[in-house]
């Protein structure tokens, strides 16, 4: 088992430096100077030259990569090109407000989905069990955005339960209204996300119920919910523990598109921006910081895959 969570660290270490060489070479490939973009109209040829020494633009792209890579392994993703602002200190406080929303989603759709999913699986042939895997299969179907539209109009707009969007001032230190500026994203990007596992859920139970040691349990006396609980839940989790951290990784990305439609001073708000102005150098960072935790989020379902599958721990 310590040697497959080597393997893993190692894989991951490896695929870390893969994706942040592959995102500064893509990004250098972009039309557009660096240089011009912060003189503008003011770029006279020794100003361009000296501006592109001061930030190493004049070196090949591998000692430009290597340098900032140095950087960013002691957490210095570099200053903004055209603000001169510190990305790594940016990103941090942009992350106190995507962060939470990543969590409180991800709570809410494992606490709504995995129980709907067994429930609709234990009654799979019955008209509750049919009418909770045809929601679900709606909720996949419907875009992100469109709900979280209907939020806003029938809880902010109509009823004014909630805000429309945007986040305290004061950001945390304002801690009931900055829980309550995120549950509408948060439940927008949960019920996208939870449809889906809803639906994964359902299938993988449905898979442990048709297993001949279920079947056995069943001939004891047991109920389907009860021989579910004892005998099948740890093998039923282990698909749904898999897709989990897919989906994780696909609400960081979803989080973007909520943050555009709440108006959150997010990570996503901020990239969607900086694409905008061109500062290449924060969309960097940007970009290699929140696929990196992709990375970690798939280590650490994989990492708790072996625990929980004999399976893994034997390969």
């Amino acid at each position: 088992m310590l040697w497959n969570m080597l393997r893993r660290f190692t894989l991951l270490l490896a695929s870390l430096i893969a994706s942040s060489a592959l995102v500064f070479l893509l990004l250098r490939l972009l039309p557009g100077d660096l240089a011009q973009a912060k003189l503008g109209i003011y770029g006279t040829p020794e100003a361009l030259a000296q501006l592109r020494e001061e930030y190493g633009l004049d070196k090949s792209l591998a000692a430009q990569y290597l340098s900032w890579l140095s950087g960013a392994i002691r957490g210095d993703l570099g200053l903004s090109v055209l603000t001169g602002a510190d990305i790594t200190q940016e990103l941090l406080a942009k992350a106190t407000v995507t962060l939470p929303l990543i969590v409180i989603a991800s709570l809410i759709a494992i606490l709504i989905a995995i129980p709907l999913g067994m429930f609709a699986a234990l009654r799979f042939r019955r008209w509750d069990g049919i009418a909770t895997s045809t929601v679900s299969q709606l909720g996949i179907a419907v875009p992100t955005f469109w709900v979280g539209v209907i939020l806003i109009t029938v809880f902010a707009v109509q009823n004014q339960v909630f805000p429309s969007g945007g986040f305290p001032y004061d950001g945390w230190s304002d801690f009931p209204n900055a829980v309550r500026s995120l549950v509408l994203p948060a439940t927008t990007l949960a019920l996208a996300q939870g449809a889906v596992l809803t639906r994964f859920a359902r299938s993988a139970t449905i898979d442990v119920i048709q297993q001949d040691y279920f079947r056995t349990a069943r001939a004891t006396g047991l109920s389907r919910a009860r021989a579910l609980r004892i005998h099948g839940m740890r093998n039923a989790m282990v698909p749904v523990v898999s897709v989990l951290g897919m989906q994780i990784s696909t609400l960081i990305v979803g989080a973007i598109i909520v943050e555009s439609v709440f108006a959150l001073p997010g990570v996503g708000q901020m990239l969607l921006q900086d694409v905008n102005v061109r500062d290449y150098t924060k969309v960097q960072g940007t970009v290699t910081a929140t696929t990196a935790l992709v990375f970690v989020v798939s280590f650490l379902v994989d990492s708790i895959l072996g625990v929980i599958d004999p399976r893994a721990r034997r390969r």
